[in-house]
């Protein structure tokens, strides 16, 4: 054997012995959280909102993944369309899309919400970005005829496009003392916490299907 065969079959050893091999395997995929204040940790600190939480939850789980937070306060479907292109950036593998709660609380009509969360999901999928759909419920106050026309926007969306489904996003946490912050509406950092760990699951498939694709 040369010097230059050698030379490679010692760095190759050295390879496997760091584990550099399982460190190509798994390279960091990268999520974006794009969403309004329940996505955005609305008052709380760095590292309590839920991108952070679900990022370090996932981790945990031995999942090389970075969850982007890219939630704006009081932001709507409409604002979330207008605003997609330069929010995700190229290179991204997977969106949690979480928006429509603002939509229910100005009474937006269903069907608009419904536009603008199809046109969003159109525009990653042709991108060839997976789309994780985390659903909302409307507040009862607005009649069951807004209530039922809103509520099914998200299963029917996930259905029409093959898209993951996590049905109210904040699942755990309304109406649950202790959970929310004064306004008795945003998450508080306990409630962020319930909130990740009851993502984790689909999140993990989520995270399969990237892989699978």
């Amino acid at each position: 054997m040369g010097f230059k065969g050698l030379a490679i079959t010692l760095f190759l050893a050295a390879v496997g012995a760091a584990g550099f091999g399982t460190t190509f395997a798994q390279a960091q995929m990268t999520i974006v959280g794009f969403g309004d204040s329940l996505m955005a940790g609305y008052e709380l600190e760095n590292g309590e909102g839920f991108p952070a939480r679900l990022e370090a939850e996932l981790k945990a789980r031995g999942h090389a993944v970075s969850i982007v937070d890219a939630g704006v306060s009081g932001d709507t479907t409409s604002g979330g369309l207008a605003r997609l292109d330069w929010s995700i950036p190229d290179g991204t593998d997977g969106v949690i899309l979480e928006l429509g709660a603002n939509d229910a609380l100005r009474g937006v009509p269903p069907q608009e919400a419904r536009a603008n969360l199809e046109a969003m999901i159109v525009r990653l999928q042709e991108r060839g970005i997976e789309v994780l759909l985390a659903g909302m419920l409307a507040p009862p106050n607005l009649g069951a005829d807004y209530e039922a026309a809103f509520n099914a926007i998200y299963p029917d969306l996930a259905a029409k496009y093959d898209l993951l489904l996590y049905p109210f996003f904040l699942d755990g946490v309304t109406g649950v003392p202790g959970m929310v912050l004064s306004d008795g509406m945003h998450p508080n950092a306990k409630g962020i916490n319930r909130m990740a760990e009851g993502f984790v699951p689909v999140a993990e498939q989520f995270i399969d299907r990237i892989k699978a694709r």
